[in-house]
């Protein structure tokens, strides 16, 4: 179980570092860099936007500055949020490998989830 949440935290911190690169891309696209201004300007955009988007759940209760039951609660809720996030995505990807639309795809993703879940 425990390997499960790592696995999901990791996913979950990595979909957030893909998306500050290319928010990063499209600031140094607007700025028109190039060269060395441009990778520069990339590692420092990258470096704020890990810096800035809390990786666990432990850090976002920490940011929230929660305790005791409160600070369980929330951790607990949040993994739990994770591990669905990441088993619903993993489960479109596999409805959309095998083709499946309309309520067939509902279906198998809803299934899929549960199963996942467990």
């Amino acid at each position: 179980m425990r390997k499960v949440t790592i696995a999901i935290l990791s996913t979950v911190f990595a979909v957030n570092l893909a998306w500050a690169d290319a928010a990063c891309d499209a600031a140094a696209a607007e700025k028109k860099l190039s060269g060395a201004a441009k990778t520069s300007f990339l590692k420092k955009c990258e470096a704020d936007a890990k810096a800035a988007a809390p990786s666990s759940c432990e850090d976002k209760a920490a940011a929230k500055k929660l305790a005791g039951a409160a600070k369980n609660s929330f951790v607990k809720k949040c993994e739990a949020d994770a591990k669905v996030a990441t088993a619903s995505a993993s489960c479109d990807a596999q409805a959309a490998d095998k083709k499946l639309a309309g309520a067939a795809k509902s279906s198998f993703v809803k299934k899929c989830v549960s199963d996942a879940s467990k």
